[in-house]
């Protein structure tokens, strides 16, 4: 199964990550599985670490790569998405990520309950 980790899931993965639930470790743990870190979450997490909301003291794409994730890009198609979604969440990362996991048919790994109100596959 193919897996899009939420920028918050991706973050507690390299610093605590026991703060995520046992069976969504399981999951992105599982060597079936190919589990993506969207170009979204780069973008959140530099702009949150740009006005002071984040401290990124390290690589992100090397610890996609070193965590052995996948870079997932945000293309055009996942923008066009985009268009029909209700505004059940304002966050704009957010809904970028399940844009695309709807364009895609890739489940999202997060722990954001709105994500629910979506029609796209949340674990």
């Amino acid at each position: 199964m193919k897996l899009i980790l939420d920028t918050h899931i991706f973050l507690w993965g390299l610093s605590d990550p026991q703060r995520i639930a046992k069976e969504k470790r399981a999951e992105i743990e599982s060597l079936a599985n190919i589990v993506y870190v969207s170009s979204v979450c780069v973008v959140e997490m530099m702009i949150k670490a740009s006005l002071g909301k984040l401290v990124i003291d390290f690589d992100p794409l090397e610890q996609i790569t070193g965590s052995g994730f996948e870079m997932l890009d945000f293309s055009c198609q996942d923008a066009v998405a985009l268009k029909d979604l209700p505004f059940h969440h304002r966050d704009p990362f957010d809904r970028m990520l399940i844009a695309q996991s709807k364009a895609r048919g890739i489940p999202i790994v997060t722990d954001d309950r709105q994500f629910s109100l979506y029609d796209c596959q949340v674990i």
